[in-house]
């Protein structure tokens, strides 16, 4: 492989942001930063005025360009990361719904083959881990759901799980009202895999009591949760009053901007992750699609249950989402690049592998020009073709 240098304006390194300087690219890796110019000779890519980030790193994300994390095959899924990368997501969990064990065990085997597809393809995102978002749910807010497959939280049916998934699932989702989730949390912080709560009508002591017992992160937060109130703050208000990572769908049609002033003031946003809860009809054109057997549409920028009209995910990139929280001005355009890379890594307990940019590392990354609009995408060093 080629060694190069990348010239720019702006560089988000792990735990600081320089300024004008020059990245080494090493066979496919990160070298060191410095101020000073390579040696004469040394190839320069030069990108004056631009920022250079760490690629993004998108832990809720359904699927994308017409494949689905829980249906499609392992070569479709594999298909949907080369079009991520594209899009400037270099890095993501494949997030499964609610859905029968075995339908989950099928799905957690073919994303684990798909896993090992994207490793061999240098335009592919990697795919990190498996994040369940289900089927450990509260009725009440089922949301996109299917509510036909709800049920207590089972570590049985976790291990068979990660048995078919070759151990990669990082992250698995439940609503702490359930009977048997302070065990489940337990049992899973024991095998080194973090918990999610959401899709949840606890109470505010209901969800303290997950948090304190391992609970490492809230499920789009404000989302199909029980909301803030004065008297009963909810999920939201545990949310708020706790160190666990909270993430955030920052399309701005799921949470108004108001709220997610709030959320990154209460917390900071060190403690705030960006995902983009994407659908398979992301990248796609408008219209009707289906989301774990549930009948949806596409349309402004979000995907709705075409029964009762609810919101069922999003269809936005995080490149989008990025972009959006910077234009807000609720965060710097650094942070806002940490809260798609550095923060959701370090929240899905993948921060070994991906999220920063620091020497020896694999040397995936982006160039963003005015307004942090995404450019280009490296992957391993190499240039992805949009």
């Amino acid at each position: 492989m080629t060694s190069f240098y990348v010239k720019a304006d702006h560089f988000v390194l792990k735990d600081e942001t320089v300024g004008a300087g020059y990245l080494a690219i090493k066979d496919g890796c990160f070298g060191a930063w410095s101020a000073e110019a390579p040696a004469d000779g040394a190839q320069v890519i030069d990108r004056t005025g631009r920022w250079v980030a760490p690629g993004f790193v998108d832990t809720h994300i359904h699927g994308f360009f017409g494949h689905d994390a829980l249906t499609s095959s392992a070569e479709d899924i594999a298909v949907a990361s080369t079009a991520l990368a594209a899009a400037g997501t270099t890095s993501w969990t494949p997030t499964t719904l609610t859905a029968s064990t075995e339908q989950i065990a099928e799905a957690c085997a073919r994303i684990y083959e798909a896993s090992v597809l994207c490793e061999k393809d240098p335009t592919a995102a990697r795919i990190q881990g498996i994040f369940l978002e289900g089927p450990f749910f509260s009725e009440r807010y089922a949301g996109a759901q299917n509510p036909a497959y709800l049920c207590d939280p089972s570590v049985e049916s976790f291990r068979l799980w990660q048995e078919q998934a070759n151990g990669i699932i990082c992250r698995s989702a439940l609503a702490p009202e359930r009977e048997g989730s302070l065990a489940y949390i337990n049992a899973l912080i024991n095998m080194g895999v973090g918990t999610a709560l959401g899709h949840s009508a606890a109470s505010f002591d209901q969800a303290l009591c997950a948090v304190g017992a391992g609970a490492g992160s809230f499920v789009h937060t404000y989302n199909a949760m029980s909301p803030l109130h004065h008297r009963e703050p909810g999920m939201v208000g545990c949310a708020m009053a706790t160190p666990a990572f909270s993430e955030l769908i920052g399309d701005g049609i799921h949470v108004s901007f108001g709220a997610v002033a709030a959320l990154i003031h209460a917390k900071g946003w060190d403690r705030v992750a960006l995902i983009t809860d994407c659908l398979s009809c992301g990248g796609l054109p408008d219209g009707p699609y289906e989301l774990g057997g549930l009948p949806i549409i596409k349309g402004g920028g979000c995907a709705h249950l075409v029964e009762g009209g609810a919101l069922a995910g999003s269809a936005s990139t995080l490149a989008d989402v990025v972009r959006n929280v910077y234009d807000w001005g609720v965060v710097s355009a650094a942070e806002a690049i940490r809260m798609a890379s550095e923060v959701p890594a370090r929240m899905s307990l993948i921060d070994d592998v991906c999220g920063c940019i620091a020497p020896d590392r694999r040397a995936d990354f982006n160039v963003l020009g005015r307004g942090l609009v995404l450019e280009e995408t490296y992957v391993g060093g190499q240039l992805v073709t949009k």
